[in-house]
């Protein structure tokens, strides 16, 4: 038997990765302001892998106190460059200076997933991946930021992997799900031992 997942979040990657593999999922997403859960944590200095951990938990939580018995997974993604957590850009002209500031360097992505039911987590999970982002022309910076559309743009590290993204890099070290935004082959041996999804 399987059940439909309740994606506690406005997480269009995730929901589509799902949707690819064939599980079934409704959004409902969580009232939550993602920097304001995370900045605690990031003023004490804790991992960005924690951070993801802990957004992710606090979102499936929240749904999942009003949805009973119903499998409620909440995800959340960080992109770290040294010790600092990067969010989204502003505007075109912070994408730009993002890319610069990312452009010949390592970087750091986290993807987190927790499964809820009855307002409490039954399981998490924190995939990371390292990336080496190639030396960028700030001209192709300029035309890339141009052609690019805007949910690439609202991203930490203004790219998708799985999109024209994959360029900017030289190499990568880690699972393509967690950089896409959910650690997908952890999260579905999950769903099967729940028996949530047929298998």
């Amino acid at each position: 038997m399987t059940e439909t997942i309740i994606l506690g979040s406005e997480n269009s990657a995730a929901r589509g990765l799902l949707a690819k593999a064939g599980v079934a999922v409704t959004v409902m997403a969580a009232d939550l302001d993602d920097q304001a859960l995370g900045a605690p944590l990031e003023e004490t200095g804790a991992a960005p892998e924690d951070v993801a951990l802990v957004r992710a938990e606090a979102k499936a939580i929240e749904v999942s106190e009003q949805q009973g018995d119903r499998l409620v997974l909440g995800c959340e993604q960080t992109l770290a460059l040294g010790d600092e957590l990067l969010h989204a850009p502003a505007d075109m002209d912070e994408a730009r200076r993002r890319l610069l500031l990312l452009s010949g360097r390592v970087h750091q992505v986290s993807s987190a997933a927790v499964l809820a039911r009855n307002g409490a987590a039954v399981w998490r999970n924190t995939g990371v991946a390292t990336l080496t982002m190639r030396k960028l022309d700030p001209r192709f910076i300029g035309r890339y930021v141009t052609r690019v559309e805007a949910p690439v743009l609202r991203s930490p590290g203004v790219y998708r992997i799985d999109g024209e993204g994959i360029q900017l890099f030289e190499a990568i070290d880690g699972d393509y799900f967690t950089i896409v935004g959910l650690p997908l082959l952890p999260l579905l041996a999950e769903l099967h031992r729940l028996r949530a999804i047929d298998g």
